[in-house]
């Protein structure tokens, strides 16, 4: 189905601006992957909306304050620890990190390079992976997933790979949600709450003609 920047700016929030920008990358990331009903196309824009802070975030934002860190990483973080951290992202990301997802120790710096990007991309495991399934070489250059023709087509690829497109079939909202980030501090922009997520998906579907 074609998409168009009035779809993709109600599903994702994004301005008319922005969404222009980005109809061309999710139109041909979508068509790759078979996100190509409207009801697949709702969740993906609104879950995708979510993870990149309305098409306005393609990298994690780990510049946490103290606060932050002890509600965010309560189990890697005491309270001296969060004040030495704070407000250091790439010290944070390679502490929270360190000897998850196939990443290194702390010294390793894997936690900062293999930061989250695109949707659900976290790690080195998963950046070897997604690497393999879209053909870029994200362990050399993980910043490649910066660039919005490569974001959305990772994004597509980790949707097709969790099978949410059969989430969406059914409207398990959801069970997607929780597929991706629900109640993590894993993504590029915020996570939000599943009313966030659930109002985006509502004006996705609204745009799209999809039965509420």
């Amino acid at each position: 189905m074609n998409l168009t920047s009035a779809i993709i700016a109600a599903g994702c929030g994004a301005t008319q601006l922005r969404a222009a920008q980005w109809v061309q990358p999710i139109q041909v990331a979508c068509d790759r992957f078979q996100i190509n009903t409207p009801a697949r196309v709702a969740a993906f824009l609104a879950t995708y909306g979510v993870e990149s802070a309305r098409l306005t975030a393609l990298v994690e934002n780990l510049n946490y304050s103290a606060a932050g860190l002890l509600s965010t990483f309560q189990n890697e973080f005491d309270e001296e620890e969060a004040q030495q951290y704070a407000n250091k992202p790439p010290m944070i990301a390679n502490r929270a990190y360190a000897n998850r997802n196939g990443n290194g120790d702390e010294a390793s710096g894997d936690g900062w390079a293999f930061r989250g990007r695109g949707m659900g991309i976290t790690g080195r495991r998963n950046y070897l992976l997604c690497a393999m399934g879209i053909d870029l070489d994200l362990i050399t250059h993980p910043e490649l997933l910066e660039q919005p023709a490569n974001a959305a087509m990772a994004s597509a690829w980790y949707w097709f790979n969790r099978n949410l497109n059969a989430l969406a079939d059914v409207g398990n909202f959801l069970g997607v949600s929780k597929s991706v980030n629900l109640g993590s501090a894993t993504a590029p922009g915020t996570p939000g709450s599943y009313s966030q997520r659930l109002a985006l998906y509502g004006a996705a579907k609204q745009a799209l003609g999809v039965a509420q």
